[in-house]
């Protein structure tokens, strides 16, 4: 690929389909696998649809998202999360963390889905089509990877948080689910102290580059997105 690089308007055309993906599909997963476990709270709400302007967050999908990109090169959001009422669940405990891991389940498959987009593109090799393809496959690949690792965390109110939490033993899981309030703040602490680069790097730098090489995108093409 030619060296080049990319203007701020170029960039944002490039993020904004693969984040709003991201974040609105992780947000439906889980009100879906609620109303198949017996919760309708999302249903009834209105959060059941792939329309982004239902889950759009002011600041996770918007302010913030933009801000990191235009002045960092990184790009990070999140959607409004979808009510869950889990005493509606049949089995609230063990459903508890069936709807958490549903989340990062939903980014997965959104990578595998991107990579399959980039395999089409090369194969299109049309310019016009192929290139911007390839661009966007690299940014849902490496927005999806973040999204999928860190909810995965043990993190009370992350969906790794949720996951350990159904798995516990009730008096373990009671003082794990105390946490909750200070999730968040433990959350920006790692950050903070570059603690969840550290704990986070490894894993997303294995994960990105894997799906880079299966979905055959030169390294190239994240760098420009990122930089």
């Amino acid at each position: 690929m030619e060296d080049l690089s990319l203007s701020l308007l170029q960039k944002v055309s490039i993020w904004a389909l693969p984040v709003i993906f991201a974040i609105t599909l992780h947000e439906v997963a889980h009100g879906w696998v609620a109303k198949l476990l017996g919760d309708r709270t999302a249903e009834q709400q209105g959060r059941l649809t792939l329309n982004p302007l239902n889950h759009i967050d002011p600041v996770g999908t918007l302010l913030l998202p933009g801000l990191m990109l235009a002045f960092s090169g990184f790009v990070f959001g999140w959607a409004k999360p979808v009510p869950v009422n889990w005493g509606r669940l049949r089995n609230p405990r063990r459903d508890m963390g069936i709807v958490a891991i549903a989340g990062p389940a939903s980014n997965l498959d959104m990578i595998i889905l991107w990579i399959l987009l980039s395999r089409f593109a090369i194969l299109l090799k049309l310019g016009l089509i192929s290139r911007p393809l390839l661009f966007m496959a690299a940014a849902g690949i490496f927005i999806n990877a973040m999204l999928m690792l860190l909810n995965l965390l043990p993190i009370p109110p992350l969906d790794g948080g949720r996951v350990l939490s159904s798995l516990l033993p009730s008096a373990w899981s009671y003082k794990l689910d105390k946490l909750e309030p200070y999730g968040i703040m433990i959350l920006v602490l790692l950050m903070v102290t570059h603690a969840l680069s550290v704990i986070l790097g490894l894993p997303l730098n294995w994960v990105i580059q894997f799906s880079l090489d299966l979905a055959n995108i030169p390294p190239p093409v994240l760098s420009l997105l990122l930089n």
